[in-house]
C-alpha cells in the first residue's frame, strides 16, 4: 500500500487526540504534534513551510497555532491579575479551532474552569482529561439533568422549577451538585430577573443537594455601549449585595466575557469568562483598546486554501452561478478549492478577497459550495497548487477576522465558529512547559 506521506513518509508516527512523535521528513527532521481533527487524522503532510506548519495536500484547511493560545492565555491571566480566576470558553467546538485539541492545551496551560454550551461539549471535555470544573453556560434540556448530576457538571440555573430538578435527581443519586445562578440584567436570554434573583438564592441554597457555587450576568452590549454596560454593572452589584445581606455566601461572582475584560476592570470580580480572546481575537465595536493592549493578542487560526486552476478569459464572460458577474477586460481567473461548503460564506460574493502571492485578490461572482473564483490578472506567475489565504497573514499582508466578517456582513464570532466540519484542523506547537 502507497503511504499517503509519499517519499516523505515519516519513520515513526504517534496517532491519537494529542500524539506527539519525533519524525524524520526527507532531510528535515523535528518534532510535531499529530491530532486527531475532528475524528479524521491531519495526515498527507509534504513538509513545514515557512510559518512551521505542515504544508498539507489539502484543497481547503485551517492552521492552528497552539503556542499563541498559550500565549494568549498567559496574557489574560497577567490581565485580570492573581485574584482572579479564568473560564475559558471551548464552545462551539473552541470557537472553531478543535474542542479536544483545544482543551488538551489549556489543561496543560492552567485554565481553571471550562465553559461550555450544552451537555455533548462537556462529555468531550471530560474524555480530554478528568478534574477540570466545567460550567454548562446554556439552560440544561430536562432530559439531560440526570447525566449532568452524573457527570459533575455545573449547571446554569434561571428558575426554581430548574433548582428543583436538580435537588430531586442530586438526592437520587446521592450527590451535591454545584451550580451558578445567573440573573438577566439586560440580555433578555436566561436568568433570573434582579428583582427575584436574592430570593431564589436563598430558595436555591435550602434545596438538599445543591451548592450555590457561582452567580452570573452576561454584558450585552459592553463593545458599544458603555452607559448601558454600566447599568448592567449597577443592577448586578445590586444582586450581589441583597444576596450577601441575607448571609449566603457565593465563591464565584462573574460578569466579564471578552469585552467585559477589555474595557470594564472594575467588573472582573473573582472569575472572568473570556472566549474569543483566548483564540487571539479582539471583539469588534465603538470602544477600541490600545494599540499597545492590541499587540499582547496573536490570532491563533489561520484558514487556507489553494490554487485548482488558472485560465484567461476573454471580456464579457458571464462568471459563476446567475451571471452576476461579467468580466469587463481580458481576465485571468484562478479557481480556489473552497466554497460555502467549507463555511466561506456565500455573503462574500463579489465582496471578499483572498491572498495569493502577498497580493489581495478580489473574488468575483458567486461563491458555490466547494470553489470560489478570484481574479489573479495582477499575478501573471499565479499557477495550480499556489497558497491561498483566506483568513490569516501572508507575507506583509493580513485578512483579520474583522474583516472577513465586514466582507461576509457578520461578526468575527460566525466567521470561526462556520468553519465547516470537512475542513481539517492542522496543529502547531503546544509543548508542555
Amino acid at each position: 500500500m502507497v503511504s499517503p506521506w509519499g517519499d516523505l513518509a515519516p519513520k515513526r508516527r504517534r496517532f491519537g487526540p494529542v500524539g506527539r512523535s519525533v519524525v524524520t521528513l526527507g532531510r528535515r527532521r523535528g518534532t510535531y504534534t499529530y491530532l486527531f481533527a475532528r475524528g479524521a487524522f491531519c495526515q498527507g503532510a509534504t513538509a513545514p513551510n515557512d510559518s512551521g506548519f505542515m504544508t498539507a495536500p489539502y484543497r481547503c484547511w485551517a492552521e492552528v497555532d497552539l503556542d499563541a493560545l498559550r500565549s494568549n492565555l498567559a496574557w489574560l491571566r497577567h490581565r485580570v491579575g492573581p485574584h482572579t480566576r479564568i473560564l475559558t470558553v471551548v464552545k462551539a467546538d473552541a470557537y472553531g479551532h478543535g474542542l479536544k485539541q483545544i482543551a488538551a492545551l489549556l489543561m496543560q496551560s492552567g485554565t481553571d474552569i471550562f465553559g461550555v454550551a450544552n451537555l455533548a461539549e462537556a462529555r468531550n471535555v471530560r474524555l480530554v482529561g478528568r478534574g477540570w470544573p466545567i460550567l454548562m453556560l446554556g439552560a440544561c434540556l430536562p432530559e439531560d439533568v440526570s447525566l449532568v448530576v452524573c457527570d459533575g457538571i455545573m449547571p446554569t440555573l434561571s428558575s426554581l422549577e430548574e433548582a428543583r430538578s436538580f435537588s430531586k435527581e442530586a438526592q437520587r443519586q446521592n450527590k451535591t451538585v454545584e451550580v451558578h445562578l445567573k440573573v438577566d440584567t439586560g440580555m433578555g436570554r436566561l436568568g433570573v430577573c434582579p428583582e427575584g434573583a436574592a430570593n431564589l438564592a436563598r430558595a436555591i441554597v435550602r434545596l438538599p443537594g445543591l451548592r450555590l457555587a457561582g452567580l452570573m450576568t452576561h454584558f450585552s452590549a459592553v463593545e458599544d455601549d458603555v452607559a448601558f454596560t454600566r447599568q448592567q454593572e449597577k443592577k448586578f452589584a445590586e444582586v450581589i449585595k441583597a444576596i450577601e445581606a441575607l448571609g449566603i455566601v457565593v465563591p464565584y461572582i462573574h460578569a466579564c466575557n471578552s469585552g467585559g475584560v477589555l474595557f470594564e476592570p472594575k467588573a472582573l470580580y473573582n472569575l472572568v469568562r473570556p472566549g474569543l480572546l483566548v483564540y487571539g481575537i479582539i471583539p469588534p465595536g465603538k470602544r477600541k483598546p490600545s494599540a499597545m493592549l492590541a499587540r499582547h493578542l496573536k490570532p491563533a487560526l489561520q484558514w487556507k486554501s489553494r490554487v485548482t486552476l488558472v485560465k484567461e478569459v476573454p471580456a464579457g464572460t458571464p462568471l459563476s452561478y446567475g451571471h452576476t458577474c461579467y468580466t469587463r477586460r481580458r481576465t485571468r481567473l484562478a479557481i480556489v478549492g473552497c466554497g460555502y461548503g467549507d463555511g466561506y460564506m456565500r455573503s462574500g460574493s463579489q465582496r471578499a478577497s483572498v491572498l495569493i502571492g502577498g497580493q489581495l485578490c478580489p473574488v468575483l461572482g458567486r461563491v458555490t459550495m466547494d470553489q470560489t473564483l478570484v481574479d489573479v490578472t495582477a499575478l501573471p506567475h499565479a499557477k495550480v497548487g499556489d497558497e491561498v489565504v483566506l483568513l490569516g497573514r501572508q507575507g506583509r499582508r493580513e485578512i483579520t477576522a474583522a474583516q472577513l466578517a465586514e466582507w461576509f456582513g457578520t461578526i468575527p464570532w460566525e466567521v470561526l465558529t462556520n468553519i465547516s466540519y470537512r475542513v481539517p484542523r492542522v496543529y502547531r506547537g503546544g509543548q508542555a512547559s
